[in-house]
């Protein structure tokens, strides 16, 4: 899989500024979002959020249609939002229902709202056409509510690159090798085939690395002793969530159609990726595992693990995002971004589609 990539088809395709609508994306952990006034940028667009008495999460655009005050600016009334500049009152349908300056409430004094859905202790919001906002399609994680598997308390950064750079980072199982050295790296990270698949939402890239010391990340955790084989299973899934899988067995147990002793080690990383704007994203994440999940020192290893490299990720991107666009000469394609390249490819077909269908 060594080599350079020239052909056309394979090149980037360039979306600066346009995102998937029809979809549904992460705000934040549910912690963060309560009975105040939040105000938090997504898809390019300023919105607001809080809970209701009900403890519902209420989404809205973040702007008085006055004059375009952020109601963020304003205060919370029970259940209602009132601007901050002349009064004007709205409830969680972006109604305005009480204008004091007014005889009457204008008609047109309407803020948009936004379907919001709490899930996997996330919260949740649907961008696009509120009739199309079901929430059965926020992708389902195997094993979340078992109790055979620990769980990370996960995390967010921001990070100051286009959120597809994100997205091509994680379906990219070769960058450890120079990136992560101290923690993911291991022998073959570099240089082992990859096998990239379509998959119903997205893409997977994937390999077995046989025979082979454990990356420094997990050596300590596994339940067994000596050399691994090591499965690397990256996958994205529309419009922009990605699962990094790390499976180890014993060296010579591995490969595509092994049946896997019972106790392999397991760990499913969930990243969650909501664009801010054009040159900047919201990343979320957490993890399963399957070995020690009552140890609270290997919970807060894994987690603080995680955090550590995410940040060294969050560096090299937020480079790539401000030399790409301040190139002076091309940029080139490996063979090892065919992954993401496709999985661009189906989003921008997504994309395009959407637009059509809202022009007609």
């Amino acid at each position: 899989m060594r080599g350079i990539m020239s052909k056309p088809e394979l090149q980037f395709i360039d979306q600066k500024s346009e995102f998937l609508e029809n979809a549904w994306y992460v705000v934040s952990q549910s912690s963060q979002i309560g009975h105040q006034l939040k105000s938090i940028k997504l898809l390019g667009d300023n919105l607001l959020f809080y809970r209701n008495s009900e403890n519902e999460v209420v989404a809205l655009e973040d702007a008085c249609p006055h004059r375009k005050l952020p109601l963020s600016m304003g205060k919370l009334v029970g259940d209602v939002v009132q601007c901050g500049y002349h009064g004007l009152t709205f409830n969680a349908d972006g109604h305005c229902i009480n204008a004091p300056t007014q005889d009457k409430v204008p008609s047109n004094a309407v803020v948009r709202s936004y379907p919001t859905f709490e899930k996997y202790k996330l919260i949740w919001i649907w961008t696009g056409d509120p009739a199309q906002a079901d929430p059965s399609k926020i992708l389902e994680l195997d094993n979340y509510d078992d109790p055979n598997w620990g769980l990370t308390d996960g995390g967010m950064l921001e990070c100051q690159c286009h959120y597809l750079y994100l997205l091509d980072n994680l379906l990219d199982p070769s960058h450890v090798a120079w990136v992560h050295k101290s923690s993911f790296a291991s022998v073959g990270t570099e240089d082992v085939p990859l096998i990239i698949e379509d998959t119903p939402s997205g893409v997977l890239v994937s390999r077995w690395i046989k025979d082979i010391e454990p990356p420094p990340y997990y050596a300590d955790m596994l339940p067994f002793n000596g050399k691994v084989d090591r499965l690397q299973h990256y996958e994205a899934s529309m419009p922009s969530i990605a699962i990094n899988m790390g499976t180890y067995v014993p060296a010579g147990l591995g490969g595509d159609n092994a049946n896997l002793p019972k106790d392999a080690y397991r760990m499913r990383s969930y990243h969650f990726i909501t664009p801010i704007d054009a040159h900047s994203s919201r990343y979320h994440w957490f993890q399963h595992y399957n070995t020690n999940i009552h140890d609270e020192v290997v919970r807060q290893k894994l987690n603080e693990g995680a955090l550590n490299a995410f940040e060294e990720d969050r560096i090299v991107l937020e480079a790539v995002d401000l030399g790409m666009n301040q190139k002076k000469s091309p940029n080139l394609d490996l063979q090892l971004d065919i992954g993401s390249k496709k999985f661009r490819k189906k989003l921008n077909a997504l994309i395009k589609t959407e637009r059509a269908d809202a022009s007609c």
